[in-house]
């Protein structure tokens, strides 16, 4: 090769390395690096407030073992400088969640009242500025003290230990459901209730006559604007049915609840297992997506669009849509009895071409050994593990599927583990931690490694409109010496952009991260 060869095909690799970098218009700035108090917490909440303000709750730990000890506010402005923090000394008995509105910072709790035997959910709330906390009492359900009330994982729920409750918050958190389910005598009880954010009770309904036959553990909700519809999509176990020992003993059900009752509707179409269905509910139409296996060993075999009447939930179209061999051999290699584990959704965009783009990861618990020097005990182990996006169109026909492959496991603190999905124009931004270089497996295929304890690089993954996946480091250990937060940022839609908190130790930093945009992120 002449030396005019290889320096055309030297700039012309250089170009095409740098059109590919064009071809993710993400950029990022960093907030200061400052100190902390408390080395061991975990984050509760991060919102938006006025004027371009976050908030951000931590819930910190001391002791040993170590056990919450309270919650420490952080309020940033708009060009990520602190501007205040305050330390609420209430640690609180199992903390839900928190959120802002009307200026009102609210701490969602439940605890076990003992002077009235009851379960409450209690609301703490401060203006923000002012933080002098006042309670609410919102619900008070009778009942004996158990040992694990809250079904925090509402995938696989603990119907037996006489009291279980679960909150469901929508997408924007402008409202919030509960369900309860209880022993009241000899009786048990299931309830449902609907909150606005403004605290105010929207729904109640009494669901016991509907689970003498069934167990429901709902995983998502939908509710309409006037908050005078509240949708609960899930799993309905059977109780008293016979089953043979390879038969699925639940179904996928979506329940509506208004003023004037409530109607279901099953999804257990023969020799289709739908799997983690998520509702849709848009202006003129209800939707229901998620996946699907032809046999009943929870390997997925393609997608499932459903259209129903948002009033009578009758299936008005529905369109099975299977994987295409090659994304099969991408998923699951060519071992026949390879076993997949729970797709969780992560997230549900409409694009401007009102097409769906989803996606959802690999999430299963394993056990573990934790070694110490007087023996061992029983860990849980979460593991975090391959990413699947897929777009739909408006007709619920699959366009396309991608899979992206990554490993992570954990036994703490999952904000620094998963990741976090964004919907921009016609395609899906990617936002993980990694190690180093994600290994190349073959044509547009990569496998990202665990990397966010001590090697915090954060990749930006691109699946545009046609499929087409392109990828790039954003930040490295060389600029951010920090673990980021990468599953639980602050998104904001309107302005294109997120905020990641990055936290280790004594040491903090927020990084904004503006999608659509080259060059340095404005502050504001």
């Amino acid at each position: 090769m002449t030396i005019t060869k290889s320096m055309s095909l030297l700039l012309f690799l250089a170009f095409f390395l740098t059109v590919k970098a064009q071809e993710i218009p993400v950029n990022y700035s960093l907030g200061k690096n400052y100190s902390d108090r408390y080395k061991y917490s975990t984050v509760l909440n991060i919102s938006g407030a006025d004027n371009g303000r976050t908030v951000i709750v931590r819930t910190y730990y001391g002791g040993m073992p170590l056990r919450p000890k309270g919650h420490f506010i952080e309020m940033y402005d708009a060009n990520l400088n602190l501007i205040e923090d305050y330390n609420n000394k209430y640690a609180g008995q199992y903390m839900v969640d928190g959120f802002i509105k009307n200026g009102q910072l609210y701490l969602l709790e439940l605890k076990y009242n003992d002077d009235e035997k009851a379960y409450q959910y209690v609301v703490h709330q401060s203006a923000l500025g002012d933080f002098e906390f006042s309670e609410k009492t919102l619900l008070s359900i009778a009942s004996k003290e158990v040992s694990n009330p809250l079904a925090v994982n509402k995938y696989n729920r603990n119907f037996d230990n006489g009291f279980s409750t679960a909150v469901h918050f929508n997408t924007n958190k402008s409202a919030f459901a509960i369900t309860v389910q209880h022993r009241l005598g000899k009786e048990e009880k299931y309830s449902m209730y609907l909150f606005g954010t403004d605290l105010e009770q929207k729904l109640t309904y009494d669901f016991t006559a509907q689970t003498v036959d069934k167990n429901y553990a709902f995983e998502h909700i939908e509710v309409a604007k006037d908050f005078k519809t509240v949708y609960f999509m899930g799993k309905a176990f059977f109780k008293k049915k016979r089953f043979e020992a390879k038969e699925r003993r639940f179904q996928y059900e979506l329940v509506r609840i208004s003023n004037d009752g409530y109607q279901t509707q099953q999804f257990n179409d023969a020799g289709k297992f739908p799997e983690s269905l998520k509702p849709i509910l848009t202006a003129d139409k209800l939707l229901v997506v998620g996946f699907y296996a032809d046999r009943k060993d929870n390997r997925y075999n393609g997608l499932v669009h459903f259209k129903l009447n948002a009033a009578s939930l009758a299936i008005e179209s529905k369109k099975y849509n299977p994987f295409s061999a090659q994304f099969m051999i991408d998923k699951f290699g060519r071992d026949v009895d390879a076993e997949i584990k729970n797709l969780i959704f992560k997230a549900i965009y409409i694009t401007p071409k009102n097409n769906i783009i989803f996606s959802a990861e690999e999430y299963f618990v394993t056990q573990g050994e934790n070694y110490k020097g007087n023996g061992s005990e029983s860990i849980n182990k979460y593991h975090y593990n391959d990413i699947v996006c897929a777009k739909l169109n408006a007709s619920g026909t699959m366009e396309w599927a991608r899979n992206i492959n990554k490993t992570e496991v954990t036994k703490g603190d999952a904000a620094y583990a998963s990741y976090t999905a964004f919907g921009h124009g016609e395609g899906m931004y990617f936002f993980i931690n990694s190690g180093e270089n994600p290994q190349k497996l073959g044509k547009q295929r990569i496998a990202f490694k665990q990397g966010y304890s001590r090697n915090p690089n954060m990749f930006v993954l691109k699946i545009d409109a046609t499929g087409n996946l392109s990828y790039k480091k954003l930040i490295d250990d060389k600029e951010v010496r920090l673990p980021i937060m990468v599953s639980k940022p602050l998104v904001n839609s309107a302005a294109n952009q997120l905020l990641f908190y990055a936290k280790r130790g004594s040491k903090k930093q927020l990084i904004k991260v503006a999608v659509g945009a080259i060059g340095n992120v404005p502050s504001k």
